[in-house]
């Protein structure tokens, strides 16, 4: 029988995982919007973590901001500067 520990330590090395590649594909990336979105995966993956790893009060604080805030913020710096890094222009 699985132990819910196990299956715990199993999700937060999934998510781990997942955020490492998002973080690659976030940098990477120069259609500035695919990059924001890969970041918030980023986001979400590193609150599972903290939720598996009983920080709630972490996980409070950590959603807003990073995976709402932050990506509202720079939405708007992308509708005024371009979508494309590297000087391609905007939509």
């Amino acid at each position: 029988m699985i132990e819910p520990v196990n299956v715990a330590l199993g999700l937060a090395a999934l998510s781990a995982v997942l955020s490492v590649i998002a973080t690659y594909l976030a940098v990477s990336d120069r259609d500035l919007l695919r990059a924001l979105i890969f970041s918030a995966l980023q986001s979400t993956a590193y609150a599972i973590i903290f939720l598996v790893l009983m920080a709630p009060d972490i996980v409070l604080v950590y959603v807003p901001v990073a995976v709402g805030i932050y990506p509202a913020v720079v939405l708007a710096l992308i509708k005024r500067v371009g979508r494309f890094e590297g000087g391609e222009g905007g939509e």
